[in-house]
């Protein structure tokens, strides 16, 4: 296992993913309830799908950071800022959320990716964990890039 200050960095590293994660299901559930219009229909269907994957993601690592001894952060201890993907004002403007899922997403494989580093010859456990929470947030960063291209073309 990891060394005590290598072990903190690590569970930091995990309660910021949790929080992240958390927020991401709070403004997926949003955006996928609010957006109006025809060209809305098909992001707010994949906006409510991956709030299920997101929340099993944030659940993994409540489970991880309780098996390091760590305390798994409440509501009052938790601090968002995920500003891009508010509920847009004007509800028809699916390409500020699609924009705001793939800031998200970005934010969210560069924080795996600097756990998986951390954990490098340390807590293989973590760092299995982490990588397969990498691949989901790529996937979902490369599907909504997709979207962007093809909203964007109109």
């Amino acid at each position: 296992m990891a060394a005590k200050g290598q072990k903190q960095k690590i569970l930091d590293g995990l309660i910021k993913a949790y929080t992240m994660e958390l927020e991401t299901v709070i403004n997926y559930l949003t955006n996928s309830t609010v957006l109006d219009g025809v060209r809305a229909e098909e992001i707010k269907t994949n906006l409510g799908a991956d709030v299920q994957e997101e929340l099993t993601h944030a659940q993994a690592l409540a489970k991880r950071i309780k098996q390091l001894e760590g305390r798994v952060p409440g509501s009052l201890d938790l601090a968002f800022d995920q500003k891009r993907l508010q509920p847009p004002k004007d509800t028809t403007d699916v390409i500020a959320v699609i924009k705001g899922v793939i800031d998200a997403e970005k934010g969210a494989i560069e924080n795996y990716n600097a756990i998986i580093k951390l954990c490098d010859g340390a807590d293989f456990v973590t760092q299995d964990l982490c990588i397969r929470l990498l691949s989901d947030e790529e996937e979902h960063l490369i599907q909504f890039k997709g979207f962007l291209k093809e909203y964007e073309k109109r």
